[in-house]
This record gives C-alpha cells, structure tokens and sequence, in this order.
C-alpha cells in the first residue's frame, strides 16, 4: 500500500480528526500550531523540513507549508451510505475536475449529506487536490464510488429513495417533496447528466435562473438543493 500526500492545514488537521485513515508523518516548514495540536492528539509525528521540500511534495498544490504522507483515501460503500436515516445522497455523473469535486464535498459536510456516489470511470476520485478544495471535508464524508450509476441508482429505488436527476425545465427545487429518502444527481457542467442515467431517475428537478447563464456551478448547484432538502426536513 502506497502511501498518499495530501497538502493544507485545514485537510491534513481533518485527516487527523476524522481518524478514518493512517497518517504516518506530517512535514511542516510553517511550525502550525494547530496541526502539531491535532498530530499530538493521534500520536503522529510531525518534522520540521524546508519549505522546499514541502513544495517538492505538493507538486504545485496550495500547501500552506503542511504536507502529510497517509494511507489511501478509504472509499464507502454504497449500502453503507444507505444504511443512514432518511438518507440524503448526492449522485456526481462525470466531474472530472477536483477542485469541483472538493467543493461538492465542503457542500455535502455542510448539509449533512449521507453520502456522495461518483463513478468509477471518467470522474475524479478524493485526490490530494480535490481534498484541499475541500477544506478537509473529503475527510468526513462518505465517498462510493460505483463501476456503474445506473444500476446503483436502481439500487437507491429499491431501499425506498426518490431520484431526481438537476436539469433544465424539471420541478422547481423549492416546489419538490425532498423531505424523505432522496438522492439528487448532479452533471458535469458540460453535458450534464447522461441520458441512461436521467432515464433511471424517477424526475427531474431545477434551480430558477433569472440572469443570461443557463446554469450554475457544480459545486454551487449541489449547495442550494442540499440545503433546500435540509430545510424541508426541518
């Protein structure tokens, strides 16, 4: 098992708090002192190195001098993500870029979602990227990713969720029961959600757009209809 890096205060303090995977050394050219707060809580060591070396680690990355070797990003499965109460799910189709990714996920935390469902296939997976776009909530959020949507939406159907695929033209999201077991599936920006995929939803819904663009942000898009199912469910 090769080990991983992830860069940033705010990622390599959440892998330390979420526990969820092994930190085996953090490397700090800054001397913070909440990641050597959090690192002595987990018993990891924490080396004092050039700022160099900590940007020959994060290959470009906004590192904020706090680089961490970890264990592999530790994916859910996706009956685990069912298994939470009325669960609230968010279905990526196709994002490819990891800073979208992250966002999506600072979102998810932030709503409380159970959990985020991407494919396997020609999307992004919880890079060192996409977690510090993330703000370290790639670190507390249950991540599946599935060789296959479709079946795994027909899945979601079966325990009792209702899907509805974002799309131009569907439901108002303000005007759609989202109270119960829902998943919501979101598009990549440029060709939104595939076709079998939408087939498999049970309806479509929408976010108004009064000005010229035709859509929002990925990112932005899975806020307001994350929070809009948090605020039907009181």
């Amino acid at each position: 098992m090769k080990p991983e890096i992830i860069y940033g205060i705010r990622p390599v303090v959440e892998a330390l708090r979420s526990g969820r995977r092994k930190v085996f050394e953090i490397l700090d050219a800054v001397e913070d002192g909440e990641v050597a707060e959090a690192a002595r809580s987990r018993s990891v060591a924490v080396k004092r190195v050039s700022r160099q070396q900590v940007e020959d680690l994060a290959r470009g990355g906004v590192h904020q001098g706090v680089v961490a070797r970890v264990e592999p990003y530790p994916y859910s499965g996706l009956d685990e993500i069912l298994a939470t109460p009325e669960p609230l799910v968010l279905i990526l189709d196709g994002v490819t870029d990891p800073r979208n990714l992250g966002a999506v996920l600072r979102a998810a935390d932030g709503a409380g979602a159970s959990g985020v469902v991407v494919p396997k296939d020609r999307s992004v997976g919880v890079t060192a990227a996409a977690a510090k776009a993330s703000a370290g909530a790639s670190e507390h959020v249950r991540i599946a990713r599935e060789t296959n949507l479709r079946r795994a939406i027909d899945r979601m159907k079966e325990a009792g969720l209702w899907v509805y695929a974002a799309e131009v033209g569907g439901m108002l999201h303000t005007q759609l029961d989202l109270s119960g077991p829902v998943a919501l599936v979101l598009g990549s920006e440029g060709r939104g959600v595939r076709r079998l995929v939408r087939e498999g939803c049970d309806g479509t819904v929408s976010i108004p757009m009064l000005g010229a663009v035709e859509s929002l942000n990925v990112s932005v898009a899975a806020a307001v209809l994350l929070y809009e199912a948090r605020r039907q469910r009181g």
